[in-house]
């Protein structure tokens, strides 16, 4: 079924957790080079070799643009998706705040005036946001005293729309200054209905930002034509190096910046910018792009070929989020019984790779918050296993995941 195995270099690794990271293509290493080695100028500077320079990050941009349905002068290049999420949930809400006339609540608890609580700075987010956004939001709360309201999700990873319509309502939606959602969950690939929450945020005039880092290059997107106000964006998901990612931010969006410097990046991120990054942050996308066009139908019958693999011999194992609606190379379960962790272990020592959930907690071992919110309970949720891949997976591939997937399950539920 695959063209393009799923395997490292090491013979007889299976590599399954993509959602963490990706290899870099070949194709960006081929296209970033010269602008390491023969064309390194600094796009700022005003002789031949700096305009060259320019020229190849203003074609980068607009190439980069179109990929996600956006126009050149949306992008704000970045470091990655955390630094993308931080400019976007913080420079936005403070700028909104401004805009809003609304004023920092310091030291604010609930024992406070309800007349003082009542003129907070607002923010909503959902309750399965990424690090980057929950802690970006929390930050706001410590430093200015917003309020940080968290949209709740239902078993599949929905989130709730009434929800968020309730909360938008009144005088408390004139309190809010942004929305943030993600696209698609990292942990269990449940993926949300965007355009119904631009809507419903819209309709009550306030901007939206949507964190795209687990969906770039896996299903299409259309950031102009969902109205989306700002979106996020990580190029090690999509086949270039680490500490490359984008912001895309619309010029109706009022926006502060976080970093003092230069003006680089209309005046949003200051620093030189990097020429070459942007060029893979291109080439990896297109690329990405093309395969996902080339691929889809196929890499999503091999992970429900992989779903219904693992059901069959370990039926005790529930696959967590929308089975549907998810992302095409994304099959998450729990397996009740045993821990994540443990099975982490055991499938690693025979050579398959898969995750436990955001690759942001991996090493600390903390339960998969998503499956908190989704209701389940924490002897189930800290069982999770998330395996992610971007081509299909060969019928042997899977039979080779279902078979690891039983001998491991039977042999941990055993002691």
């Amino acid at each position: 079924m695959a063209d393009t195995p799923n395997t490292s270099s090491e013979a007889g690794e299976l590599y399954l957790d993509a959602a963490a990271t990706e290899p870099v293509s070949p194709a960006v290493i081929e296209a970033m080079t010269p602008f390491l080695t023969e064309a390194y100028a600094n796009p700022a500077s005003v002789h031949q070799p700096g305009k060259t320079a320019a020229r190849a990050l203003d074609a980068a941009r607009a190439s980069f643009a179109a990929a996600l349905g956006a126009r050149p002068d949306d992008v704000i290049f970045t470091s990655g998706g955390t630094e993308s999420d931080n400019l976007a949930i913080k420079g936005i809400a403070m700028a909104r705040m401004r805009k809003l006339g609304l004023r920092p609540v310091y030291g604010l608890d609930e024992t406070d005036d309800k007349q003082l609580a009542s003129s907070r700075p607002r923010i909503i987010i959902s309750a399965i946001e990424h690090p980057a956004v929950a802690q970006s939001a929390a930050w706001l709360h410590e430093w200015f005293g917003f309020e940080v309201v968290r949209i709740p999700v239902d078993a599949q990873a929905h989130l709730d729309l009434d929800a968020l319509e309730r909360e938008l309502d009144g005088e408390a939606g004139e309190r809010t200054t942004m929305v943030s959602t993600m696209l698609a969950n990292n942990e269990v690939g449940t993926v949300e209905p965007v355009e119904e929450l631009v809507r419903i945020a819209h309709a009550h005039g306030v901007p939206i930002h949507v964190d795209a880092v687990q969906a770039a290059g896996q299903i299409p997107i259309r950031m102009r034509d969902w109205d989306v106000d700002a979106l996020s964006v990580s190029g090690h998901k999509f086949g270039t190096p680490k500490g490359l990612g984008a912001l895309l931010v619309r010029g109706r969006t009022p926006i502060e910046p976080v970093l003092s410097g230069g003006g680089q990046e209309r005046g949003l991120r200051s620093g030189t910018q990097n020429v070459a990054g942007a060029v893979a942050l291109a080439i990896g996308l297109n690329e990405s792009n093309a395969r996902m066009q080339a691929q889809y139908r196929e890499l999503v019958a091999s992970r429900d070929m992989l779903i219904d693999a693992v059901r069959r011999v370990v039926p005790r194992a529930d696959l967590t989020g929308d089975p549907v609606r998810r992302l095409p190379g994304h099959a998450s379960f729990v397996f009740p019984g045993v821990t994540g962790e443990a099975l982490l272990v055991d499938l690693d020592a025979r050579g398959i790779a898969a995750s436990s959930g955001s690759a942001c907690a991996i090493g600390r071992h903390e339960i998969p918050a998503t499956l908190l919110a989704m209701g389940l309970e924490p002897s189930v949720a800290k069982s999770a296993l998330r395996m992610t891949f971007r081509r299909p997976l060969a019928r042997e591939q899977i039979e080779r995941v279902s078979l690891a997937l039983e001998e491991s399950y039977a042999g941990l539920t055993r002691h």
